[in-house]
């Protein structure tokens, strides 16, 4: 049996088509992503605009087409940060039910124990306690687990779709601006992670999410973009600095030009950096460990049963 998984985001929408089998098992069959930019001006506004649930629409119901096209029986739509927050998410979300989808959104919590289900299968993690970071556009989920429960789950309001429209105005980016936006990063951790860092800590960092995998791609000097080398990377903290002295002088333009970071991608990885490093030194860790799983496979796998 065929499954499809739709991740509809702030700033991308992700499509996983897979083969379910015994077990249960996942091969997956086809996946491929867009960046549309849903959430754009979400934070200034606090409304969906009217191309950005365009693009978001004509997205989805391609990738919909897609599914059913490879045999996939269910078609699972997860919405998270933009749609939860936006007062007009039926002006997006009508439409496609009345196309045939079931779009569920889910609060920061249950998208967190969604990626950290993904996480869970893709990587060899054992009873040993550890941090989930997934950066997205509209919000940063952040959880400790340990021996397969959770035991803190975080929804911070740290997507780089927002922070990137509030702090970073200048291209390529004032020093002034990333001063600020790192000091606001910081804020937002030392108040949220205290009941982590008061308790029992993790002794490692799990990254998921595109600003995640886009700096692992980097860091490893990808031509083309190679899930299988990126998954599993370690990032140390110098080296997320060293990405960000190269990546931060230099223009949109000319970042988009770099080979694994999207144009989509160019002006919010800086946001994304600030974070994963502040995330890194809250947590008094020295790197992170990259993986490719994450959201979209955990919808799939909660459909089918499974668990660690």
């Amino acid at each position: 049996m065929r499954l499809a998984s739709i991740d509809l985001g702030t700033n991308t929408i992700r499509l996983l088509v897979a083969e379910v089998g015994p077990g249960p098992s996942l091969r997956f069959v086809h996946q491929e992503q867009a960046i549309v930019r849903l959430g754009e001006r979400l934070s200034a506004t606090g409304r969906l605009g009217a191309e950005a649930i365009g693009r978001a629409r004509e997205v989805v119901l391609r990738y919909r087409d897609r599914a059913r096209a490879l045999g996939a029986r269910e078609i699972l739509v997860v919405a998270t940060s933009a749609v939860r927050d936006a007062p007009n998410r039926a002006e997006l979300l009508d439409p496609l039910r009345e196309a045939g989808l079931a779009i569920r959104p889910v609060g920061g919590e249950e998208e967190g124990r969604l990626a950290l289900l993904g996480t869970r299968w893709g990587l060899a993690l054992g009873d040993e306690r550890f941090a989930l970071l997934d950066i997205g556009g509209g919000s940063t989920e952040l959880l400790v687990a340990s021996g397969g429960e959770v035991e803190h789950a975080l929804s911070l309001a740290l997507g780089v779709v927002h922070l990137t429209e509030r702090h970073l105005k200048a291209d390529p980016v004032a020093e002034a601006e990333y001063r600020a936006l790192a000091e606001h990063v910081r804020g937002v951790l030392a108040a949220e992670l205290r009941p982590i860092l008061e308790g029992a800590r993790p002794r490692a960092l799990i990254g998921t999410a595109g600003t995640i995998t886009t700096l692992a791609a980097l860091d490893l000097g990808l031509a083309a973009y190679d899930p299988e080398r990126v998954h599993g990377h370690r990032l140390p903290a110098s080296r997320i600095e060293a990405l960000l002295g190269r990546l931060a002088p230099l223009p949109v333009a000319e970042r988009a030009r770099l080979p694994c970071l999207e144009p989509g991608r160019a002006d919010l990885i800086i946001a994304g950096i600030v974070v994963a490093l502040e995330s890194l030194r809250g947590l008094g860790l020295e790197a992170l460990t990259v993986s490719e799983y994450g959201l979209r496979e955990g919808i799939l796998l909660r459909a089918i049963g499974w668990s660690p």
